[in-house]
């Protein structure tokens, strides 16, 4: 039996100015992706490519549903979810973390 993972993702900028969420089923092809302008549009435009923030989830209707909800909240709503996990803003694709259970 195949287990199903999904992962809600907010990306950033190298001046940390612009924020992109995310959703994915495989969060490091998706970092690679964006890191190598892979995918035309919001990313690409504004260099956003650093990972700082994920949750991890095993129904696409859950990841979806949260995606939406992080997108609606205001900026600072938003840049206090990050520092609550990632309070240094650190490169988080490189930390393998995204493999292990949460």
């Amino acid at each position: 039996m195949r287990i199903h993972v999904y992962y809600v993702y907010i990306l950033t900028n190298k001046h940390h100015n612009v924020l992109y969420t995310g959703v994915t089923n495989d969060l490091e092809r998706r970092c690679y992706e964006h890191k190598e302008k892979k995918i035309k549009g919001f990313t690409q435009k504004y260099n956003v490519d650093k990972l700082i923030y994920f949750e991890r989830f095993d129904s696409i209707d859950s990841a979806i549903a949260r995606e939406k909800q992080i997108k609606g909240f205001s900026k600072e709503k938003k840049l206090a979810l990050i520092t609550k996990v990632n309070n240094e803003w650190k490169e988080l694709s490189h930390t393998r973390l995204f493999e292990k259970p949460l």
